[in-house]
């Protein structure tokens, strides 16, 4: 198996494959990053707590890293996913299978990530990785379960089963909208979750933001041709609740810094690895616009994140709009 992308991700998933006792290379682009992982045996920069497996080799030659793996796992932030899979196209092996662990819709076009790959590889067998996760603890060997989509049963099969093993547990399923859904557009309400801790809001606020914002991601899932019994799953729900309420989640600490009252600007510098819920509110918010899918916790989120609008009016609005019923 090659894992393309060094990040803190693609590193974790790398050390789990391994672990597992499947020989796998690790793709850093940078060669001099490449080398100090092989040499220190971990990744210091992004994960430092993971020693790396025996089976576990890192290469910043790409041809090479290809040229030796039947299976693919695309680890990057979704920002970079097209150019990383333009990067692996023409090298891939004919039988080569690719799956990723991208979450979020691509910001210039709208489109999922598997929409993405059907541009540039075609009728390859193709899955998705997604669901309830931090790469620390990934690393660590901590229990952890996820879901594994793909169309291609075998595939899917398969590397749900090469993945797991004593703390770690994969399951398959087929809803890959569904599955890709869920990943974008919990980072947004993440968010949205952080501010209101940031403001002092409380564990009310905190409970009925997942809930209405999984009603949300439902709407737009379901809107896409995603199935609705796949957001009460690993990869809708469990990944919204984690990510909305552990401190390991950067997009909650961006919300948290913006509920306290800082600018956006001194924001986003202070954080050094991607945060997915500030580009995926953009992205979020015109493909709910195009569809006529309402996600008001999503538009605010946006307003605040891209417009500017002040966390307490964006509030206000939320706390403002109509009764309703619940279940619409």
């Amino acid at each position: 198996m090659a894992v393309i992308g060094a990040g803190s991700w693609g590193t974790a998933l790398a050390v789990q494959l391994a672990r597992e006792g499947h020989p796998t290379l690790l793709w850093a682009r940078d060669p001099a990053q490449a080398a100090a992982m092989e040499r220190d045996r971990r990744n210091t920069r992004y994960l430092p707590d993971a020693p790396f497996p025996r089976g576990l080799s890192v290469a910043a030659d790409l041809d090479v890293v290809l040229a030796r793996a039947r299976d693919v796992l695309v680890a990057v932030p979704s920002h970079s996913f097209r150019s990383a899979l333009a990067a692996i196209a023409p090298a891939l092996r004919p039988a080569a299978r690719v799956a990723w662990a991208t979450k979020g819709f691509e910001l210039s076009t709208g489109l999922l990530p598997h929409q993405v790959a059907a541009e540039l590889l075609g009728s390859r067998p193709c899955a998705v990785v997604s669901g309830p996760t931090f790469a620390r603890e990934v690393g660590a060997g901590l229990p952890t379960a996820m879901t594994v989509a793909s169309a291609d049963a075998l595939f899917g099969a398969e590397l749900a089963l090469a993945i797991s093993g004593p703390s770690f547990r994969a399951y398959t399923q087929t809803d890959i909208v569904g599955v890709e859904v869920g990943g974008a557009v919990k980072n947004v309400i993440a968010i949205g979750s952080g501010i209101a801790d940031g403001m002092g809001f409380g564990a009310n606020t905190r409970v009925a933001l997942i809930t209405r914002g999984l009603a949300e991601m439902m709407r737009l899932g379901v809107a896409l041709g995603g199935k609705r019994d796949t957001f009460m799953g690993l990869a809708g729900l469990g990944d919204l609740v984690l990510t909305c309420t552990d401190d390991q989640s950067r997009n909650r600490r961006f919300g948290m810094a913006m509920g306290e009252g800082r600018p956006f600007s001194a924001v986003a510098g202070s954080f050094d690895q991607v945060v997915e819920g500030v580009a995926a509110a953009r992205a979020v918010n015109e493909v709910a616009a195009r569809l006529g899918v309402e996600m008001p916790i999503c538009r605010e989120v946006y307003r605040v994140m891209h417009e500017g609008k002040a966390v307490r009016e964006a509030v206000q609005a939320l706390m403002g709009r109509e009764v309703r019923p619940e279940m619409e």
